[in-house]
């Protein structure tokens, strides 16, 4: 049996018993009842996931997929393909926005090589290099499929290795240039909504940019007709390595009965297509911000999911997830010290 099928048969309804005792919990705290709103929420499907009521998730992870998209030949971004190369070398210098903001949240960031073009001067990158860059899925599939599940298994893989080092709170990011035009073909196929709705300015493009995006998703998805009840398909067709990789986190995180956070856009690509594959891995996600790119309001619907916060951010890298885990931080603090009303007397 393959890793991917291991770890989709892994993956469990939370533990309701867990849940039911933490809204006791919640509910004896020395408060109105619901009155912390989206921090109990948090509180309580933390127990689900861990079948325990009080929880410290005090080793965190963002595990960030680097990858290079053929797409770029076509001018659909604002940048070269180098650039994936530059901004995970400042990862791994930790001057990346999401190294400073994964470090104020005390996590560390590791990052993931699954097909850049270039490789970063500074050491330290996870190199799983499927080959350099996806093809140009405007001319033929961006992967083969056996590369799709490959790309899933890297990230399930990496996961793996982060949850048995000790990390018990992880989260998804990304590196690659053209990768909202990869998330935005894999959702409107995904979702059937449509171009307009799930296709964004990405880095900056000015509305003829954003036009010429437009056609060049609907030409490769005419072209290739990728099969909406076979998520692999979608992904291999018009999709890139880091959404699988991210996947493959989701879903290793859902099998192991670790919480995982997820970023903006293109993370919520990645968990569309993990949700796809799995349906009960949505329970174990916590959607950490709603991007300012318009197909995260899609990917929201579509899951059923509502942002624990909007911050009007759009840079991707793990960069919201990293301020998801002070919202879960706090929403746990909450549930271990506050008091009950037992301690004043009144239980």
């Amino acid at each position: 049996m393959s890793l991917l099928q291991q770890t989709i048969n892994a993956i469990q309804p939370l533990d309701q018993k867990a849940m039911n005792e933490a809204q006791k919990r919640l509910d004896f705290l020395l408060k109105p009842q619901g009155s912390l709103g989206r921090l109990e929420t948090i509180a309580k499907q933390m127990a689900g996931i861990t079948g325990k009521v009080q929880n410290n998730p005090d080793k965190k992870a963002i595990m960030v997929m680097c990858n290079d998209n053929g797409i770029t030949e076509e001018s659909i971004a604002s940048f070269p393909r180098n650039l994936s190369m530059l901004v995970a070398d400042c990862m791994l210098r930790g001057i990346a926005g999401v190294s400073v903001l994964a470090k104020n949240a005390g996590a560390d960031i590791r990052v993931v090589d699954l097909g850049l073009e270039f490789d970063p001067p500074t050491t330290g990158i996870i190199n799983r290099k499927i080959r350099r860059v996806t093809s140009n899925f405007l001319k033929m599939p961006a992967m083969t499929r056996e590369e799709a599940i490959m790309a899933i298994e890297i990230g399930i893989d990496e996961t793996n290795k982060a949850i048995d080092a000790g990390y018990n709170l992880i989260a998804t990011g990304e590196v690659g240039i053209g990768n909202t035009t990869t998330s935005s073909a894999m959702l409107h196929v995904f979702t059937g909504r449509s171009l307009e709705e799930v296709v964004g300015r990405g880095a900056g493009l000015t509305d003829e940019g954003l036009n010429h995006k437009r056609e060049v998703i609907r030409k490769a998805v005419e072209m290739h007709k990728p099969n909406p009840s076979d998520p692999v398909d979608i992904l291999a067709k018009v999709g890139g390595f880091d959404i699988a990789g991210m996947a493959g986190t989701f879903l290793a995180c859902a099998a192991r009965r670790v919480p995982v956070v997820m970023d903006g856009f293109i993370s919520g690509a990645a968990a569309v297509l993990a949700c796809r594959l799995c349906p009960e891995a949505k329970n174990y996600i916590f959607p950490s911000h709603g991007s300012a790119e318009p197909g995260t309001r899609v990917i929201m619907d579509y899951l059923d999911m509502e942002p624990i916060m909007y911050m009007n951010m759009r840079l991707g890298e793990g960069t919201g997830a990293a301020l998801g885990f002070q919202i879960i931080d706090a929403s746990m603090a909450m549930m271990n010290n506050m008091g009950t009303f037992a301690d004043i007397g009144m239980g």
